[in-house]
């Protein structure tokens, strides 16, 4: 006698396991889908504090004439378009020197490099904005050695204090990058280094035609990753420069947040902002999928 396709599970299991996914399920729905429907509906309201009416699409347009916004946009795709692709290269290249089974001590400088990843973000702004004071360590060391006369006003000048935020989310990221890379190029068989050696291969030319290639996928993720935390940056324009000086350093989550408890609460501008970048975050994920290429593509 032939068995029914699912008599091996009975009734009861069968019973408790749409209970398991039913609870999971309802969780996901309680605290993912039912905010981000309700954050939907609040950007399509304006009003001051909780006193919010339906306004259309008004917050929507409002963004094009708000000189802020557009001020904290343009800042964020700066941190993105330069950051961005420093810290990925770096993060290649240390992986690749530290991937090298002659070199000694790479456990210690691998866990080195990796440690700001897990150091509190308000305890390492705090000490990026002391050490890139007037009178900080790097002034002083730059003073030193004859590479400058005065000090930079890393935290009021406009331009350095961008290139103080870049500095700051680089060496807090890179490691994180270099993680995932050092555990790709430990799957790649060393042969094809050995190959391309006797081939008279450069270490160069190695990196660029075996190493990058074989990445690819994991470039891909890391760069979309990095991607979104840049445009969600927040913690360090908020911990070292408060957005300044003259919103020099405001990024869209540093306006949002400002929205929100700066300023006269506009909880629905706010929200609005806030599925801007949702909508940044799809498009430039779906270029990068786009430029990386799908394996599934012929």
């Amino acid at each position: 006698m032939k068995r029914k396709i699912g008599s091996g599970i009975n009734s009861k299991e069968n019973f408790w396991g749409w209970i398991y996914v039913a609870l999971g399920t309802f969780l996901i729905g309680l605290f993912v889908f039912f905010p981000m429907i309700q954050s939907l509906i609040m950007s399509l309201q304006s009003g001051k504090g909780n006193n919010l009416k339906f306004s259309g699409f008004s917050n929507y347009v409002r963004m094009f004439s708000d000189a802020t916004l557009i001020k904290a946009v343009g800042n964020t795709f700066i941190f993105l378009i330069v950051q961005v692709p420093i810290m990925i290269i770096l993060a290649l290249i240390i992986s690749s020197v530290l991937n090298d089974k002659k070199l000694k001590f790479s456990g210690f400088f691998r866990t080195a490099i990796f440690l700001p990843c897990v150091a509190s973000l308000v305890g390492y702004s705090v000490i990026i904005k002391s050490i890139f004071a007037s009178d900080g360590l790097v002034n002083k060391l730059l003073i030193n050695i004859h590479l400058i006369s005065v000090p930079i006003e890393w935290i009021t000048d406009p331009f350095w204090a961008k290139i103080l935020i870049i500095i700051a989310i680089t060496w807090r990221w890179t490691g994180y990058n270099m993680i995932f890379y050092l555990s790709g190029l430990q799957n790649i068989d060393h042969s094809i280094y050995e190959a391309a050696e006797i081939d008279g291969a450069s270490p160069f030319r190695k990196f660029t035609s075996i190493t990058v290639p074989l990445l690819k996928p994991i470039i891909l993720f890391t760069t979309i990753t990095s991607t979104i935390g840049t445009l969600q940056l927040f913690d360090e324009p908020m911990n070292i420069t408060k957005g300044g000086p003259a919103n020099a350093t405001t990024t869209i989550s540093k306006y949002i947040y400002d929205l929100c408890f700066t300023y006269t609460p506009d909880f629905g501008y706010a929200t609005s902002v806030a599925y801007l970048v949702v909508i940044i975050v799809v498009v430039l994920a779906i270029i990068q999928f786009k430029i990386g290429g799908d394996k599934n593509d012929k």
